[in-house]
């Protein structure tokens, strides 16, 4: 569900999880949203811009959620609590169950920031669109997660061509409630900050995908979902255990391509919380320009 952008020099694909890309009055036919209404797109621009005047440090707007707009929060999330019990990972439950977000309509951005502050010192920004990886990464560092305020169209409630709302609060909201997810997102926004290169940068970025967006945990009846992109996504909550499930190993993730407008086809599963803080979080916390291109370099 995270949206990315091409990277203009490799070809590659960077994750921009929320923010800038799109924003307000973009051209549909450049962001994959041709097919939603123009309705749809007034209403999402309108909230966008409500996003794009907020001041850091000063309390988020709050939006006026339609009736509509809180039954579709209603239908996706309570979809997705029942697919949760059984595929999403333990930690991932209990974290979802400490921030407490309510199934009942769609909730104020500044309530749940305050909420995720007093839990573990994340505060929500929100933002009008997509954000660039390093700009949104980076930010992780400093306790901050630029997140949207709109939610998908309803006429497609359980799939969205770009993070909105429900993948903000429900996947990563969640995970972020809990004190050694949240270390790991700020590993890696120190990682973001401390490379140069945009080939290492770009390296950090597939790390996070296939970790903090569509990572797995090990479990006794089978590999369970903790990355945001897959317990927000009740597509991706079907199919994952159907992909390449592979050990959790940052040097195989230098070899694997992965295409983020299809179902993902090859997932990494960590053996527990705490592999998978001694895998990426070790990554993360040392990681520099030198280390990662010797990653990078692939006998022929």
């Amino acid at each position: 569900m995270s949206t990315f952008e091409p990277d203009q020099n490799s070809g590659h694909l960077l994750p921009m999880t929320t923010a800038g890309g799109r924003g307000m009055n973009s051209d549909p036919a450049t962001t994959g949203l041709e097919d939603e209404s123009p309705a749809y797109r007034k209403r999402r621009d309108e909230i966008a811009a409500r996003a794009a005047e907020h001041v850091l440090g000063e309390p988020i707007a709050a939006v006026e959620y339609t009736e509509a707009e809180h039954a579709l929060w209603r239908l996706v999330s309570q979809r997705l609590a029942e697919r949760h019990r059984d595929l999403a990972a333990p930690e991932f439950l209990a974290a979802a169950e400490r921030l407490g977000v309510a199934e009942d309509g769609v909730p104020q951005l500044q309530d749940v920031s305050e909420r995720l502050h007093g839990l573990t010192g994340f505060r929500l920004r929100p933002a009008p669109g997509v954000v660039p990886f390093a700009l949104f990464c980076g930010s992780l560092a400093d306790g901050y997660f630029h997140s949207t305020q709109y939610l998908r169209d309803g006429a497609t409630p359980f799939y969205s061509t770009e993070p909105d709302i429900l993948h903000e609060v429900i996947g990563h909201g969640s995970a972020m409630a809990d004190d050694r997810f949240a270390a790991l997102y700020r590993l890696a926004g120190e990682a973001v900050r401390r490379v140069e290169s945009e080939t290492a940068v770009q390296f950090v970025a597939k790390t996070f995908w296939f970790t903090v967006e569509c990572g797995l945990l090990d479990a006794v009846d089978g590999p369970r979902a903790y990355g945001a992109s897959i317990v927000s996504s009740y597509g991706e909550l079907e199919h994952f255990r159907s992909a390449d499930i592979r050990p959790l190993d940052i040097a195989d993730m230098a070899r694997v391509d992965y295409d983020i407008t299809q179902y993902q086809t090859t997932l990494y599963s960590a053996r527990s919380l705490a592999h998978l803080e001694d895998v990426a979080g070790e990554f993360w916390a040392s990681c520099d320009d030198t280390s990662i291109e010797k990653l990078l370099v692939v006998d022929i």
